[in-house]
């Protein structure tokens, strides 16, 4: 099932993909669950939006793909490494992402984003997954040269703009079998299978648990395979992952 979060006739609403329309939810699915009002909307009428706003955290997962740990001359860690996001990065399927004036080098990372649906703490490896309300993608979106510079990453990683989410959430998703693949202007940049990650899914969430409180809405980037690159104003970015849809966005300077 995708449920989307789109904009109609200047009101926000949910609702689940059906071929050509929108079977509109009566609320948030995290905290309404799935009732429906029995309205339809033609999706092309509607403005899809990021497909959740996480209300506590954005947790990430540095150097989760062998081939990218090593494209910058690293090892892939033996455990996953955090970071963190701030919600005010969100942006949906469509927004430009906003090159800002203090870097003078941006990247893209495609990734597959986890949302959370359970609150959960200590949450065991093989409980993990019933803690998972759904998938969706993400881009990474790094100012590379402020990265290596301020020897942490939250500013790098946390500009407005710089959390792409979308297009929707799939809420049954195998990724045996899926494949991550980024486009810039059309070009292949990034592809490869979701099964490369180093740490799984659950092994991520049963390490982060450990740490935060996860809770409904949450949203974990897990990683990106090798490929990520600069971009520039006037750029077009494209992440695909096989079930979940293509996340496109364009770029402009601030």
């Amino acid at each position: 099932m995708k449920i989307a979060r789109f904009s109609h006739h200047d009101s926000i609403r949910f609702g689940i993909v059906d071929d050509t329309d929108l079977v509109v939810l009566s609320g948030d699915p995290l905290f309404a669950g799935l009732e429906t009002t029995g309205e339809r909307v033609p999706l092309s009428q509607a403005a899809l939006l990021a497909p959740v706003i996480p209300r506590s955290k954005i947790m990430c997962v540095g150097r989760n793909y062998h081939d990218h740990a090593a494209e910058f001359g690293n090892e892939a860690p033996a455990e996953p490494l955090l970071f963190l996001k701030p919600n005010t990065a969100v942006i949906g399927p469509g927004d430009a992402i906003v090159r800002p004036s203090q870097s003078r080098r941006t990247d893209f990372e495609g990734e597959l984003a986890v949302v959370i649906g359970r609150v959960g703490k200590n949450v065991p490896v093989e409980r993990a997954l019933d803690h998972v309300f759904g998938y969706t993608i993400a881009n990474d979106v790094t100012a590379r040269d402020l990265q290596r510079s301020d020897g942490q990453w939250a500013r790098a990683k946390g500009f407005d703009t710089f959390c792409p989410l979308g297009p929707a959430i799939e809420t049954e998703f195998d990724l045996d079998g899926a494949r991550l693949t980024s486009r810039l202007n059309g070009t292949i940049t990034q592809d490869a299978p979701l099964t490369d990650m180093v740490h799984s899914v659950a092994d991520i969430i049963a390490y982060a648990s450990a740490a935060f409180t996860l809770l409904p809405g949450d949203v974990i980037l897990t990683g990106t395979p090798a490929g990520v690159g600069p971009f520039e104003a006037g750029d077009q970015i494209e992440i695909e992952i096989t079930g979940l849809g293509t996340l496109r966005n364009s770029v402009r300077n601030a």
